[in-house]
């Protein structure tokens, strides 16, 4: 089987719902997973949008949620997880509002791409207390055992 991430809450290139965006709760949506390969001893996320600030001449990818050392029996997170606890030792990291935790789409301009990168870890990440997605990337390297992803869209209510 191979590794993939999924959400119950929209499908892959499907609208997120508002509730995990600006214009709703900014909750995380709910993620699942399956098909971590062996050898996998933890998992990290990445949601980040690469269509930033308008997908018609995109300048940066904005980023919306760190995470890392997500221990290697989790199958997924529930709803919210970033407000209510994520499994323990799991590490929350820097998006680019500079808070730690989940920041939803709220795109400026135009529907916007989300991709929920997720990677199978062959170790757990020491000396990362709040990194951002270049540092969690830098400490990664050598250590990614597969990837997954899933993209959401949204755009705006007018």
């Amino acid at each position: 089987m191979a590794f993939a991430v999924s959400s119950p809450a929209f499908a892959d290139n499907g609208a997120i719902p508002k509730q995990y965006t600006c214009e709703g709760a900014d909750i995380s949506p709910p993620l699942n997973w399956s098909g971590a390969p062996q050898g996998t001893r933890s998992f990290a996320l990445i949601v980040d949008d690469p269509d930033a600030p308008d997908p018609r001449a995109p300048k940066l990818t904005w980023v919306h949620w760190v995470v890392h050392n997500i221990p290697d029996e989790a199958r997924g997170l529930p709803e919210d997880a970033s407000g209510r606890g994520l499994p323990a030792g799991a590490v929350q990291g820097l998006n680019d509002w500079k808070r730690a935790g989940y920041g939803g789409p709220c795109p400026p301009v135009g529907r916007h791409r989300y991709f929920h990168k997720l990677y199978a870890v062959d170790a757990l990440l020491d000396g990362l207390e709040r990194p951002t997605k270049a540092q969690l990337l830098e400490a990664l390297k050598g250590h990614v055992l597969a990837e997954a992803q899933l993209i959401g869209t949204y755009q705006k209510g007018r």
